[in-house]
C-alpha cells in the first residue's frame, strides 16, 4: 500500500485546500494521471499520481483544507506493506472490537511501522505503540518515541475544561485574539465584532485560500509600510490612436490583444530606470534597502476567488507585441486558475487597473515586499488647454502609491513625470522596444 500525502510544492505553501478528485475508492490510476485538484493560498494546482495502482480509500473531502504531509489518499500499488492510514478513512470506520494480546500484536503489526524490539519495549513499558507519535524515517516509531510517550502517561493529568456552548466557544476565542494584537501595538484596540444576527439575518462565508492570502497581504502591507500617493494624469490621445490602429492591423497574429497595458509597463520601466527606489525593497531587520536590476512587473488579477498578482518577469527584455501577449495569457489562466505558483514570484513592482471596471482614481495598497505599485484609473475625454485653447484629449488617471521609507514626494514626481512623458509620444515608447 502507498500512502499518498500532500506534498511539499514548495513557494512556502503549508496547506492546500481540496477542490476535486479525480478518481475515487476502486479507481485504477497510472502513475502521473491526475489525482486531486488543490488550490494554496498562491494558486490552483492539479496533482498527478506518484504511483500506479487501485485507489483503496480518499481522506479528504472536497473543500477540506489539509496541511502538506498529511496522507490524504491510499493507492494499492502492489507492495507487501499495508497502509496504516487506512485506519484514519472517514468512508469506513472499523468496528470496535475487544482485543486479547494476539490479536493486539497483529493490529500493532498493519498499522505502525516499528521494529520489533521497539514493539517489545513498548510492551514491557505498557504502552499502546499505536497511540505514539512517530518521528522515525517513514514515518516509524523508535525506541525514543516509546519512552517519550511513556514518560508523558506518568505525568498529573491535568482537569479538563468544562465544555462551553459552541456560541460561548467563539465569543472567547475572538475576545482572546482582540486581546492578544492589541497588546502587540501601542494604543491599539481591538474590539471584538458585535452579534450582527441581532439586526437582521446573515450568512457566513469561511476566509480561505486566495481570499484569505489577501487579506493578510494586505494588512501586511498596511502595518509594515508606510504609504504615500502621488497622482497626475497622462495625455494618450496619440497612443490610444496608435494602438486601436494596430490592433486592428493584428487580428489573428501575436498582438492581437493589444490594450494600453503594454505601453504602461514600457513606461514604467522607463520610470524605474530613472528612480531605481522605486524597484526596490526594505529589510527593516538588516536596515538595507535593496535594489534591484532586474524588472518584473506584477499584473494585479480580478479572478472568481480573489485578486492575484501573476508576474511578467524580465518585462525590459520585451517588446510590446510581446508584452500585450503576456498580459493577455497570464490574465487569462490566472482567471481560469491555471497559473503556476512560480509565475506569481520575484515581483518588483506591481499595476493594478481599474480602468475596465470604473473609476477614475484610487490609492492602491503597495504589494508587500515591494515599495511602490501603480493604480490606474479609466481612460477619459476631458478637455484641457493645450496652447491657450481648449481642446479635448484622452486622460489617463496614475496614482503611486510608495514606500515613504525608501523614496519621497520628489522621486514619486520624477517617476511619473517620466511615465506621462512618455505615454504622451508613442514614439518614445517604440524607442524603448
Amino acid at each position: 500500500m502507498f500512502d499518498f500525502k500532500l506534498p511539499d510544492i514548495g513557494e512556502g505553501i503549508h496547506e492546500g485546500e481540496i477542490l476535486k478528485w479525480h478518481v475515487e475508492p476502486g479507481t485504477e490510476i497510472k502513475e502521473d494521471a491526475p489525482l486531486v485538484d488543490i488550490e494554496t493560498d498562491k494558486a490552483s494546482a492539479t496533482i498527478p499520481s506518484p504511483k500506479g495502482g487501485k485507489v483503496v480509500s480518499v481522506l479528504a473531502k472536497i473543500g477540506d483544507i489539509v496541511p502538506v504531509g498529511k496522507v490524504i489518499a491510499v493507492i494499492d500499488d502492489g507492495t507487501v506493506e499495508p497502509s496504516r492510514a487506512i485506519k484514519e478513512t472517514p468512508l469506513e470506520k472499523p468496528s470496535i472490537k475487544t482485543e486479547t494480546p494476539a490479536t493486539k500484536e497483529t493490529s500493532e503489526q498493519i498499522f505502525v511501522p516499528a521494529a520489533p524490539a521497539t514493539r517489545r519495549l513498548a510492551r514491557e513499558l505498557s504502552v499502546d505503540i499505536n497511540s505514539v507519535k512517530p518521528t522515525g524515517p517513514g514515518g516509524r516509531v523508535t525506541p525514543e518515541d516509546v519512552k517519550l510517550y511513556s514518560e508523558s502517561l506518568k505525568k498529573p493529568s491535568v482537569k479538563p475544561e468544562p465544555e462551553l456552548h459552541p456560541e460561548m466557544t467563539d465569543k472567547l476565542a475572538t475576545a482572546e485574539f482582540a486581546a492578544h494584537a492589541s497588546c502587540c501595538i501601542p494604543l491599539l484596540d481591538i474590539e471584538p465584532l458585535p452579534d450582527f444576527s441581532e439586526w437582521g439575518p446573515i450568512e457566513k462565508e469561511q476566509l480561505r485560500s486566495i481570499r484569505r492570502k489577501v487579506a493578510h497581504k494586505m494588512l501586511t502591507s498596511k502595518i509594515l509600510i508606510p504609504h504615500v500617493a502621488h497622482m497626475d494624469e497622462a495625455d494618450v490621445t496619440l497612443l490610444e490612436e496608435f494602438r486601436l490602429r494596430e490592433r486592428e492591423h493584428r487580428k489573428g497574429k501575436p498582438g492581437e490583444h493589444l490594450t494600453l497595458l503594454p505601453f504602461v509597463i514600457k513606461a514604467i520601466i522607463a520610470g524605474l530606470k530613472a528612480t531605481p527606489a522605486f524597484n526596490s525593497s526594505l529589510d527593516p531587520f538588516k536596515e538595507e534597502i535593496i535594489y534591484k536590476k532586474y524588472y518584473n512587473i506584477g499584473i494585479a488579477v480580478d479572478t472568481p476567488k480573489g485578486l492575484i498578482v501573476p508576474v511578467i518577469h524580465n518585462a525590459n527584455e520585451k517588446s510590446i507585441i510581446e508584452l500585450a501577449d503576456a498580459v493577455h495569457d497570464l490574465s487569462t489562466r490566472a482567471r481560469d486558475g491555471r497559473i503556476e505558483v512560480k509565475e506569481l514570484k520575484g515581483g518588483t513592482f506591481s499595476i493594478t487597473n481599474i480602468g475596465p471596471i470604473g473609476g477614475t482614481a484610487l490609492v492602491a495598497a503597495i504589494n508587500y515586499p515591494e515599495a511602490a505599485i501603480l493604480g490606474m484609473g479609466r481612460v477619459q475625454e476631458k478637455p484641457v488647454v493645450r496652447d491657450g485653447q481648449i481642446v479635448i484629449r484622452k486622460m489617463l488617471p496614475l496614482s503611486l502609491s510608495f514606500d515613504h521609507r525608501v523614496a519621497d514626494g520628489a522621486d514619486a514626481a520624477r517617476f511619473v513625470t517620466e511615465m506621462i512623458r512618455e505615454l504622451s509620444d508613442p514614439n518614445l515608447l517604440l524607442l524603448e522596444t
